[in-house]
């Protein structure tokens, strides 16, 4: 037993667990491992997988529960039924104008009945209310021929019967208000600009890298189709829970994400793939995190691309989230974009394609430091005329540049200055005896 307790004990120390949070881990990770001559298995512990906010087809992954005030959805109608899906939305249309034509043709056949011409009709100088009426099967397609003016001629109403005037008008009328709502409805549902938002692409990860020696995260859009998007402008938004100073803890907190707000980049004009650049600075909620700090947080990414759909006029929005596992550190972008004899070319089979790129695993604000505080490779030869043996990679958070002090300089300057001194002077003396003998 002690053996296995100091073997447990020593497997503890391995994977950086405590012998006092033995007892808090899951069963499968206090029981001791299976170990072998050539390998030891030791437990790590696994990212629990997070769920989406809104998905990557730009669904939003949140349902409304416990809804009680349901006379809301009632009060906007016509939306409700746009919103319905199709398979409800096809029963509702059937069943409004179906229902609609029993209606009115129970009423037919109840002027039929009242007047007595179901009875009467067949006798000769009968006059009935609708001629060749005579059971409840005509009248409701007496009904189906009036409100669709499809007009057979064989069922015609007559001119001594008042009450199926009147009925006639309140059947047209109260017709023509159910097709302009159904028709209507039908017709915003099938030009919902929520098709044209298919064609919308979005890169299936995005990356973080270094641009113009500022760390920039960055993503890609494009759009399929000829006809453009009109007026077309992009905003993004951090999900990440937060807890206040004071306690608070807020669940999914909201941040905007600067990706040319001010300098009105997010305003696109695509009519090629873009790739949309968030410069990571003091503004930025990535501005303190490291490449090891990144790994350990939890966030999601929204991006919500809108604009007008240049055939319709209606408006678009194409929605997208990147997890934490989905934005990359140190990669780029593959370019899709050639150019051809006579226009430019396109390659869609590189829009999701990345490529690796030197990059500090530091974060932005230790990399702006470190660039304000030592200067840049591409700014030596212009300091200095010439070529010095110190270098920096600005891309290495880690190296540290050593240049020469002020004084330092400043001596060897002097020491070079003596020697030259000391050689023109040397020069204009004779030469020295070489072996005693005169030259």
């Amino acid at each position: 037993m002690a053996g296995d307790s100091r073997v447990l004990m020593d497997h503890n120390m391995e994977i950086g667990v405590t012998p006092a949070q033995v007892k808090k881990l899951p069963k499968h990770l206090r029981e001791p491992q299976i170990s072998t001559e050539r390998t030891q298995l030791i437990s790590e512990p696994v990212k629990k997988p997070r769920q989406r906010y809104v998905q990557k087809d730009g669904k939003c992954n949140v349902h409304h529960g416990n809804v009680q005030e349901t006379y809301r959805y009632l009060s906007d109608l016509f939306t409700t039924l746009v919103d319905l899906r199709w398979r409800f939305s096809l029963l509702i249309f059937t069943l409004v104008y179906v229902v609609n034509w029993l209606f009115f043709g129970f009423l037919w056949w109840l002027i039929a009945l009242i007047r007595g011409d179901l009875v009467h009709g067949d006798e000769e100088g009968w006059t009935p209310c609708v001629e060749n009426l005579n059971s409840f099967v005509s009248a409701f397609l007496f009904s189906i021929e009036t409100e669709t003016t499809i007009g057979y001629g064989y069922r015609v109403i007559t001119e001594r019967c008042p009450e199926g005037i009147v009925l006639l008008l309140v059947q047209a009328i109260l017709g023509s208000i159910v097709n302009a709502i159904m028709v209507g409805c039908m017709f915003v549902k099938i030009s919902q600009p929520k098709n044209r938002a298919e064609t919308l692409m979005f890169s299936n990860n995005a990356v973080i890298s270094v641009r113009d020696n500022k760390m920039c995260l960055m993503f890609r859009v494009g759009d399929l189709r000829n006809s453009h998007i009109v007026e077309a402008s992009i905003r993004a938004k951090l999900i990440r829970s937060q807890q206040t100073k004071e306690g608070e803890f807020i669940p999914l907190n909201q941040t905007d994400i600067n990706i040319g707000f001010d300098t009105g980049d997010d305003r696109l004009f695509l009519v090629s793939p873009l790739i949309i650049s968030h410069e990571i600075n003091e503004k930025s909620p990535f501005w303190e995190m490291s490449m090891a700090q990144m790994e350990k947080e939890e966030f999601e990414i929204v991006v919500i691309l809108e604009g007008m759909v240049e055939a319709t006029g209606m408006t678009c929005q194409a929605r997208s989230s990147y997890l934490d596992t989905e934005v990359l550190w140190g990669y780029r972008f593959t370019p899709v974009l050639s150019l051809e004899k006579g226009f430019y070319e396109v390659d869609y089979n590189n829009f999701h394609d990345i490529y690796e790129t030197n990059t500090p695993l530091c974060s932005a604000k230790e990399l702006a430091t470190k660039l304000r505080d030592e200067p840049l490779l591409p700014q030596l030869p212009l300091l200095s005329p010439k070529p010095t043996t110190a270098t920096f990679d600005p891309l290495d958070c880690l190296s540290e540049l050593h240049p020469l002090s002020q004084d330092e300089n400043m001596e060897e300057r002097d020491s070079c200055d003596k020697g030259e001194n000391n050689g023109s002077a040397a020069a204009l003396k004779e030469p020295p005896l070489v072996d005693g003998l005169p030259d």
